[in-house]
């Protein structure tokens, strides 16, 4: 027995030596050429750079993206200017005083758009402005070679720097889409109806004299409702705490309504933890109850989550008044109106459009709103979102 638990793991041993060799020999000949380790060092080198870049040009972003710049160009020293001409970072032995003549050739590439040569103590100065595709120019990238740069070297230096200025374009469109995102949550904030906190703020002092702990509840649902509507923490949150939020809002009008609104919430434990836009369903809800079961007097509000699939689904139906199928407009983000008088209407086709430009921007247009209609039949509109979504993360700290 001995002997052939011996030879066994003889025979393994030969077979993991097999394999790793294989498997040594397969990486190899992923770069095994001089040229094909060049190139995945080059786009390495790039990546690096672009991470930095990403982050917008500042001092600390190109600080770090100097050292990778100067690989990519070959240089034995670069500095990074912005727009105004302010020297922002610099990478190489030469950095200091061995580029003083740098801000000069600088000043001339902004001032004419365009390259700049000029000299140094050991060598030549190559300042190649940062173009977008637009025209815009976002800084200069200073390059300084102890030889005389070739058109070959030149080339790479605009190409390098044509690369730098396509990462800080995206780097703005990013902060562009973010500045959007909060923009869209503050339109949301300003819609919240006047005509709901006005009429919550009245229910609440009707209770004050016949029901003082009552009132006292709705106080406090109000305010954690309005803490939560117009909360800093970020641009998404889960549907847990949304529905809380919901909640809320709904206590409110109950307390208004009484027993004429009926709610019915039918949600899977699972879905809680999806992450929805902030804000995503309070639109949707208020909506309902105000242009559509606040014309009858009441009825029945249903919200729904279920799991299909990789998504979540969620909507919110009401046996409203409805509306007129024709008076939907062709796209989704367009079929959002009410029916309701033209301020009321207006609000509302503005929250929901809101909230499916956001649902699109955030997870494609396979997410947008979708309403179900028509005149006395009651409305349905339905939210589908991803249950994972790389990027998008719930803020923390939300639960207010």
């Amino acid at each position: 027995m001995p002997g052939e638990i011996a030879i066994a793991l003889a025979a393994a041993l030969i077979v993991a030596t097999v394999v790793a060799a294989v498997i040594a020999v397969r990486t190899r000949r992923v770069v095994a050429t001089p040229t094909e380790r060049a190139t995945h060092a080059a786009l390495h080198t790039a990546s690096l750079a672009a991470h930095a870049l990403r982050n917008g040009l500042g001092a600390e972003s190109a600080r770090q993206a100097a050292p990778f710049l100067r690989r990519l160009t070959g240089a034995d020293a670069v500095a990074l200017y912005d727009d105004t001409g302010e020297r922002l970072a610099e990478d190489g032995p030469w950095a200091g005083d061995g580029l003083t003549d740098a801000d000069a050739a600088t000043a001339a590439a902004l001032a004419g758009q365009r390259r700049s040569m000029g000299r140094h103590a050991t060598g030549a100065l190559v300042a190649q402005p940062m173009v977008t595709d637009g025209g815009d120019t976002l800084g200069v990238l200073v390059v300084a070679t102890a030889r005389d740069p070739g058109p070959g070297t030149l080339g790479a230096i605009g190409e390098v720097a044509r690369y730098a200025a396509s990462q800080l374009e995206l780097a703005d469109l990013d902060a562009s889409r973010a500045r959007l995102d909060r923009a869209e949550v503050l339109a949301l904030r300003a819609q919240i109806s006047p005509h709901f906190i006005y009429n919550a703020l009245n229910t609440i002092a009707s209770f004050v004299r016949t029901d003082p702990d009552r009132a006292r509840e709705l106080i406090l649902e109000f305010a954690d409702f309005t803490r939560y509507s117009f909360r800093s923490a970020g641009q998404f949150t889960t549907l847990a705490d949304e529905l809380r939020n919901i909640d809320r809002y709904l206590t409110l009008e109950r307390a208004r309504f009484g027993d004429a609104l009926a709610v019915r919430l039918r949600v899977a434990p699972e879905m809680l933890g999806v992450v929805v836009p902030f804000l995503a369903l309070q639109p949707l809800v208020e909506n309902a109850v105000r242009h559509g079961l606040a014309g009858r007097g009441g009825g029945m509000l249903e919200i729904v989550a279920y799991d299909d699939g990789t998504d979540c689904v969620i909507t919110v139906e009401d046996d409203g008044v409805g509306m007129d199928p024709d008076a939907l407009r062709s796209g989704p983000a367009d079929a959002l109106a009410d029916g309701s008088a033209p301020s009321a209407g207006h609000s509302a086709h503005v929250g929901l459009t809101n909230v499916d430009h956001r649902l699109r921007a955030a997870f494609g247009n396979d997410y947008g709103l979708v309403v179900e209609t028509a005149v006395d039949a009651g409305t349905k509109v339905v939210m589908r979102v991803p249950k994972f979504r790389s990027g998008v993360h719930a803020a923390g700290g939300s639960r207010g």
